[in-house]
């Protein structure tokens, strides 16, 4: 597969959701904090019949994990099981690219879903390690502070801005953005999992980056198009700082819950 450090912006329709009308939005914004947020990433697939658990498992994260945990979840639909009869709908080609990027920057050499890294580190235990990996983390200065702020551009797009800074300017470092949507619901007519109905949180829509920093700072600002079929209720909104090299997050922030119906 294609390395995942290129530029892509992603935007897919979900498979048969309804036209809502555009909902009053809220700006909002959010600031990372003194420890290291957890970035959790499950690399997972509708054609797949081991990922329902995990995708309920990333759906119920924070009530699984410490009360004071600072995580931020991120679902990215890959589209290489596709060929085994249901094409997913949520799936981007660059998803597909940095996860065996991350892949082979943990040094492994097998690409699979489910398939979870937390903060750049493949996690294979996820189902009993996962609230050990995330309190590590949370207990680790951060290595970088980032803002983002989301905004209405027009009716059918947004704006997203972030600001990030490393502790350690001579690090080669990226930021990313990324959309995300809660509550989606498809009912899968053929694969692995034909005739179930599945229900995804943190799905990604929209990727943005990598994104240089240069002397330690990057500041970003991207309008994004709005589907009809997303709705705006349930978007939540992430930017993540990374080592460029090894795939390590330095520091992660979510925004959620930015607009009102």
């Amino acid at each position: 597969m294609m390395n995942s450090r290129t530029f892509a912006v992603g935007t897919l329709l979900a498979m048969s959701a309804a036209a809502l009308p555009a909902p009053a939005f809220a700006g909002c914004e959010a600031q990372s904090g003194p420890g290291t947020a957890a970035l959790v990433e499950l690399y997972t697939s509708e054609g797949c019949s081991s990922c329902p658990p995990a995708d309920r498992q990333l759906s119920r994260l924070q009530q699984s994990l410490d009360a004071s945990a600072v995580v931020v979840p991120l679902s990215l639909h890959v589209g290489y099981w596709d060929y085994i009869g249901w094409k997913d709908p949520f799936a981007q080609d660059s998803f597909a690219e940095r996860q065996s990027w991350l892949t082979h920057a943990n040094h492994q050499g097998v690409v699979y879903t489910p398939h979870f890294f937390v903060s750049g580190t493949e996690l294979r235990g996820w189902q009993g390690s996962l609230r050990d990996e995330v309190r590590q983390l949370n207990a680790k200065p951060a290595g970088a502070q980032i803002k983002i702020s989301a905004d209405l551009a027009s009716k059918d797009a947004l704006t997203l801005t972030a600001d990030a800074t490393v502790h350690n300017a001579g690090d080669r470092v990226d930021l990313y953005l990324a959309v995300a949507e809660n509550g989606l619901v498809s009912k899968v007519a053929r694969g692995e999992n034909g005739g179930a109905t599945l229900a995804h949180d943190h799905v990604v829509r929209a990727w943005i980056g990598p994104i240089p920093l240069a002397g330690g700072e990057a500041r970003v600002r991207r309008q994004i198009d709005l589907p009809a079929s997303w709705n705006r209720s349930q978007l939540e909104f992430v930017a993540f700082v990374e080592d460029a090299r090894t795939g390590r997050v330095l520091q992660a922030v979510g925004a959620k819950q930015c607009a009102k119906s």
